[in-house]
């Protein structure tokens, strides 16, 4: 028996995303152009869904994504905790993109079993998974059944695993594009199932 129903969103493209520059908690970019197409696809195949509760991170592109949601009227709130992983000194800076050596030699250790592994001035998937426990214990004491969730690539990695009881180390078995979908349900006695899996049909005609 399904007790929640939980859409797991990635937020539409930023220009960020499009130049493969690294953007993390400290970069607060709007949607591009393209991104807001990907949002408005998203609404229109989930728009007819009676969302109980949706929930974004603080980061302005997690929030404009879900937008045109937030103008049907349907009810909102920013969490801290699902805000993207923090990059630390390797945020917004085009010497260090999402394939350069630093990054890779990061996510590697990542791989390697190293959860506790941070850049300068950053966070760990440790750290990230810390503050996202918060955020499911708070889920499961609400009486909200069908929610919608607007986050991040990595934060999404990070959570998927979290909730299927996947080792942090395997972050990369959960793959993810600009608005692609993770709909997970929770089914009564607190075991998480996921329905879809990184799902981007509603993208097909962007």
């Amino acid at each position: 028996m399904i007790e929640k129903e939980l859409y797991f969103i990635r937020h539409g493209q930023t220009d960020h995303n499009k130049k493969g520059i690294v953007q993390g908690k400290g970069v607060n970019l709007p949607l591009n152009e393209l991104g807001q197409r990907q949002a408005r696809g998203f609404f229109e195949m989930y728009k007819g869904v009676q969302f109980d509760k949706i929930y974004t991170s603080t980061l302005l592109r997690a929030q404009e994504t879900i937008y045109p949601f937030r103008e049907l009227g349907f009810d909102f709130e920013p969490r801290p905790e699902l805000d993207e992983i923090s990059w630390g000194a390797m945020e917004g800076n085009a010497t260090v993109m999402e394939n350069s050596d630093d990054f890779r030699n990061l996510t590697d250790q990542w791989k390697a079993g190293n959860d506790h592994a941070k850049p300068q001035g950053g966070e760990s998937p440790h750290d990230l998974q810390t503050r996202q426990l918060h955020f499911i214990e708070h889920l499961k004491t609400q009486p909200y059944k069908t929610i919608l969730v607007s986050m991040h690539g990595r934060a999404i990695r990070c959570m998927m695993c979290t909730l299927t009881g996947t080792p942090l180390r395997l972050m990369e078995d959960f793959p993810h594009v600009n608005l692609s979908l993770y709909k997970v349900n929770l089914l009564q006695g607190g075991k998480f199932e996921i329905e879809k899996f990184n799902d981007t049909t509603h993208l097909e005609n962007i």
